[in-house]
């Protein structure tokens, strides 16, 4: 397992085209968006500061969320995963991924043998998500 709190890849695209990409990325995962937050347009709004492009994505994969769930309610308190897409400076973007290992590698979820193993296939799924954006 890997100590490191997420996967980050950076995309020679374009933040709007980066954010598609991320979301067929996960999708071909097994991975939905459930949630999407504009941090830019929440800034904005809500305290008048103009921010970069930035999003914030709760990515699920049903099946492996159930099963989580299954085992442990209080999991539901680091589900969806949080996949974060920004503007860079030069018209590319960056995209970070939580590594589920360090999500579900916490308190007593730690002690669940099921747990882990889902947040080592998560892990996976998301690895192949990370490989696909570095190549996009």
């Amino acid at each position: 397992m890997t100590e490191e709190i997420g996967f980050e890849v950076r995309i020679n695209h374009p933040y709007d085209k980066a954010l598609e990409l991320t979301i067929d990325a996960l999708k071909a995962e097994g991975f939905g968006v459930l949630t999407s937050i504009d941090v830019r347009e929440t800034m904005k709004e809500k305290l008048d500061i103009d921010f970069r492009p930035y999003s914030i994505l709760g990515a699920c994969n049903p099946h492996l969320a159930h099963r989580v769930l299954s085992q442990d309610a209080t999991a539901g308190l680091v589900l969806p995963c949080n996949v974060t897409v920004e503007e860079d400076s030069d018209n590319s973007a960056t995209v970070r991924i939580a590594n589920p290992q360090v999500i579900l590698g916490t308190g007593s979820l730690s002690e669940n043998d099921e747990i882990k193993a889902v947040s080592e296939e998560a892990y996976g799924f998301l690895e192949r998500v990370v490989e696909a954006l570095a190549t996009a």
